[in-house]
């Protein structure tokens, strides 16, 4: 009776922020160690996080369900189907706006948007920084004296993806012999500097703003283990770059090679797209041999050793992974191979290539809940799957890029309309940068921020109704900027203008697509998430959330105090809704909404 009562009592206490100032109080009183956390009275010991990245709400209902014109109508995701069944399904979710990879895996490990965060996209740009020493990979100009310690910064674009590898083309980034990546494949030379600290480079853990769950859970004296796309997401450790005890990054943008460690997989089944000029993402195939590295490093950490096998080690109290797969599945045109990707109309049917991705992914992820079980650890493990970002369009009809062919409808991008009143490193007319940040959403940072009103106009005038050159949707600019993001005269990093274009639209260029995320649409954003544990019972929420609700209710479940996250703090970021959750901070009982 006590209990009920305290639930209908924080009913609508958690449908405001108030619920994350009440989780927040701890960190006043004291540490954050705290004495159990339970859901539906089972003890949390281990939570496993999940992003199969591209993986839409709608995705998991058709795999999990079936749907007529996919797999002759039977359901292809059977092991999340399963935990679905013990598990509650949200089908209202928003990723980080925008919805690219950098951004939405710091909304999963931080609870913040970019406006806390600091993350706009793997490439950016900051007005208080200055370029690196050497010109990145992928083409950010590098100059040894283009930062002066103690000077006014000269602005720079900011990459944190391959460029920054010591060697892009080689799967471990060109770490030293022996060592399989991560922090170590990083070239301090490629990263960009800050003038402010006597221009010492910016690592990506120093670049976001904000502490991340990693960093929590190891001060808590608890392990932790990561594995993603780049050595440069080793950001998910914020802090001093050492709260990841176990982190692998095998880089997707290499050179394909055989994985003699990986059955199926040596050599490569699409030999087709194993050239230099090609990577992981240009196969249906060869994408599932490069994620299979990543998965049976989460079943070795299940298992008690390092993510290589090698080492005994504690399985992580926090650890988990990116799928890129169906993100291939999704987008990618493979001109070489009979495979088909994409979907098949606007329900989301998805073509025989994508329920093939779909179908390797769960499996991987029955793998991991297979060992979970045989090691007994299932019962107190959390298993959270979820999404960096989602795909668009589904509708893969609707798909326009860019084309200089007569009567094609998109000719050009804002950047390139823009592009006199661009820094040069982020202009189209530099023949040897990086480009602006552009896919299927348009962010603008001006030389001159007294132009914005200028920029806009050009924009309007350049996109009427009868002749869309630029496929332009809507046009954020000053108070619409602050609404999104920090203003953009008060925080460097913040674009000045961001152009959203109409639904299918994309600025990349790229022929071997039919898809792309970045943007605001509901494609874009809308992803798939599920939180599973013996111990719950299934039910559906169709209450809006984001994903950024993840990074406390991790906390939440291991018995951590998510006020502890600085992120939490700022956007007032709460738990989820939909189970039970008895945390005990320093005797004060918090219970989150236990829906019917």
């Amino acid at each position: 009776m006590k209990r009920t009562l305290i639930n209908r009592m924080l009913r609508s206490r958690l449908a405001t922020a108030g619920a994350v100032a009440a989780l927040s109080l701890a960190t006043t009183v004291a540490s954050s160690t705290v004495s159990r956390a339970d859901v539906n009275g089972l003890p949390i010991r281990h939570v496993l996080l999940i992003s199969i990245d591209g993986m839409h709400a709608i995705d998991f209902i058709n795999c999990s369900k079936g749907v007529s014109g996919a797999n002759n109508g039977q359901p292809y995701c059977p092991r999340l189907a399963a935990l679905a069944t013990t598990g509650v399904n949200y089908l209202d979710t928003s990723t980080s706006k925008p919805s690219d990879s950098f951004p939405g895996l710091m909304a999963l490990v931080t609870g913040g948007s970019p406006r806390s965060v600091g993350a706009f996209y793997d490439v950016a740009y900051d007005r208080s920084l200055d370029a690196p020493a050497q010109t990145t990979g992928n083409g950010v100009a590098g100059s040894p004296g283009a930062c002066t310690p103690g000077a006014a910064p000269t602005g720079t674009t900011t990459e944190y993806d391959e460029g920054i590898d010591i060697d892009q083309t080689k799967l471990n980034g060109g770490a030293p012999v022996g060592v399989d990546g991560g922090i170590a494949s990083i070239d301090p030379n490629r990263l960009i500097r800050n003038p402010a600290n006597g221009c010492a480079p910016v690592f990506p853990w120093q670049f976001i703003r904000t502490n991340t769950i990693f960093g929590v859970v190891h001060a808590a004296g608890l392990r932790t283990a990561w594995s993603d796309k780049h050595p440069s997401y080793s950001a998910v450790s914020g802090g001093n770059g050492n709260n990841v005890d176990d982190y692998f990054s095998p880089e997707i943008n290499s050179i394909p090679v055989a994985l003699p460690n990986v059955p199926g997989c040596n050599p490569l089944p699409d030999q087709t797209a194993v050239a230099a000029s090609n990577a992981w993402t240009d196969s249906f195939q060869n994408i599932q041999c490069y994620d299979s590295l990543k998965a049976q490093a989460i079943v070795n950490e299940i298992n008690g050793f390092t993510h290589d096998g090698l080492h005994p080690a504690p399985t992580p109290n926090l650890f988990g992974m990116n799928f890129q797969t169906v993100s291939v599945g999704q987008k990618l045109i493979e001109k070489t191979v009979p495979t088909v990707g994409g979907y098949i109309d606007n329900a989301g049917t998805p073509a025989p290539g994508l329920v093939n991705e779909i179908q390797f992914t769960d499996a991987a992820i029955g793998r991991m809940v297979d060992a979970l079980r045989a090691r007994g650890l299932l019962n107190s493990t959390l298993i959270i799957v979820s999404a960096k970002h989602g795909q668009s369009p589904i509708d893969t009809a609707r798909y326009l890029g860019i084309s200089t062919s007569p009567g094609d409808p998109i000719t050009t991008s804002p950047a390139t309309i823009a592009e006199n009143f661009l820094p040069f490193s982020e202009s189209p007319a530099n023949p040897n940068g990086i480009g602006p940040t552009e896919d299927d959403v348009s962010l603008l940072w001006l030389a001159d921020q007294t132009q914005t009103e200028t920029v806009v106009a050009l924009l309007e005038s350049t996109s009427p109704t009868t002749s869309n050159i630029a496929g332009i949707g809507q046009i954020f600019s000053g108070p619409g900027i602050a609404q999104l993001f920090n203003a953009a005269n008060l925080d460097p990093r913040s674009p000045d203008i961001l152009v959203t274009p109409n639904v299918g639209v994309t600025y990349s260029g790229s022929k071997k697509k039919h898809a792309e995320h970045g943007g605001f649409a509901h494609d874009d954003i809308n992803v798939m998430m599920l939180l599973s544990n013996p111990a719950i019972s299934p039910r559906t929420v169709t209450a809006p959330v984001e994903t950024a609700q993840i990074a406390p209710t991790i906390l939440a479940s291991l018995g951590l105090d998510p006020g502890q996250l600085t992120a939490v703090q700022q956007e007032h970021t709460p738990v989820l809704p939909g189970f039970f959750f008895d945390v005990n901070f320093f005797g004060i009982n918090f219970f989150n909404i236990n829906l019917p």
